[in-house]
C-alpha cells in the first residue's frame, strides 16, 4: 500500500479553493434541475462554469487510455450508483440524480458528489436520498486524530442497513490532494476499532452509496456506469475533507460556509 501524505497548510488551503468551486458549481446546476432538461445540458454548464473560473474538470479523460471518461460530470440517474455518463435524456418528474463533480485547479483537486431530487419523488425515496446524506454526516462525525478509518465505514453501515437500505462495497472514498485518487482507501462498511489510524491533516473523501434494495452492483458495457443488480434506485453524497487536530474541517463548501 502506498503511503498516505499529511498535506500541508498551503496544500489544504488550496484545496479549499478547489473544493469551494466543485460546492459553487453545485449550485449554479441546481435551478436546471427539473423536469425536461437534458443530462447533457447540465453538463454543459457545469463545463462552463467550471473552466471560467480557470480550473479543469477533473473527470474528462480520466481513466484507462483506451476508454477515458468523456464529460464533466457524472450523472447517476434512478438505478445508477455511480459513474453516468450523461447523455441527451431528460429528467423526469421523480427521478433523482446524483451528480458527481471534480476539478483541478493550483494544481490540487476538488471532488464530491450530490444528490437532487427532480420535482416530488416517492415517500420511500425521499427516505432513500435522506438516508444517503444522513450516513455521509455520520462517517464525518467520526474523524478525528486517533479515531480508525474502519469507525467511518461502521457508523455509515449502521444507519443505512437500519434503515433496511445496501451499502455499496465495490466503489469507495479515497485520499486526494495532487492527484484525484490516492491513499487511503475508505470503506462505507466495515467495524470500529479497525482500519487506519487517523491524523491531522489527511485529506480524503467519504462518499457513501446507498442502495434502496439491495447492496449488489452491476458494471453497464460502457465500462463505467455502475447500477443496482436489482434495479432499484441508489443516492449518493459526497464530501472532500481534512483531518484537523480537534475533528474534521469539509473543502468542498462555498468559502463562507467553512465547518470548523
Amino acid at each position: 500500500m502506498a503511503r498516505t501524505t499529511l498535506k500541508t497548510p498551503r496544500e489544504i488551503e488550496a484545496m479549499r479553493r478547489a473544493g469551494a468551486l466543485v460546492a459553487e458549481t453545485f449550485q449554479v446546476l441546481e435551478p436546471y434541475v427539473k423536469p425536461g432538461v437534458s443530462v447533457q445540458e447540465l453538463d454543459q454548464i457545469a463545463e462552463a462554469f467550471i473552466r471560467s473560473r480557470g480550473a479543469i474538470p477533473a473527470y474528462i479523460g480520466y481513466g484507462p487510455r483506451n476508454n477515458p471518461f468523456p464529460a464533466t460530470i457524472c450523472a447517476s440517474i434512478n438505478e445508477v450508483i455511480c459513474h453516468g455518463i450523461p447523455s441527451p435524456r431528460k429528467l423526469r418528474e421523480g427521478d433523482i440524480i446524483g451528480v458527481d463533480i471534480g476539478v483541478k485547479m493550483g494544481g490540487v483537486y476538488g471532488d464530491a458528489c450530490y444528490t437532487y431530487t427532480v420535482g416530488n419523488v416517492t415517500p420511500e425515496v425521499r427516505k432513500l436520498v435522506d438516508t444517503a446524506r444522513d450516513c455521509l454526516d455520520a462517517g464525518l462525525e467520526q474523524v478525528r486524530p486517533g479515531a480508525r478509518l474502519g469507525d467511518v465505514g461502521a457508523a455509515i453501515q449502521k444507519i443505512a442497513e437500519d434503515r433496511g437500505f445496501g451499502v455499496v462495497r465495490e466503489y469507495t472514498g479515497h485520499g486526494i490532494g495532487k492527484n484525484l485518487h490516492e491513499e487511503p482507501t475508505v470503506y462505507h462498511h466495515g467495524k470500529a476499532g479497525t482500519g487506519l489510524v487517523l491524523q491531522a491533516g489527511m485529506v480524503f473523501t467519504i462518499e457513501p452509496m446507498i442502495n434502496l434494495g439491495r447492496k449488489e452492483t452491476k458494471l453497464l458495457p460502457d465500462g463505467w456506469t455502475v447500477v443496482t443488480a436489482d434495479g432499484k434506485p441508489s443516492a449518493q453524497f459526497e464530501h472532500t475533507l481534512v483531518v484537523t487536530p480537534t475533528g474534521y474541517d469539509i473543502l468542498t463548501l462555498p468559502l463562507k460556509s467553512a465547518l470548523a
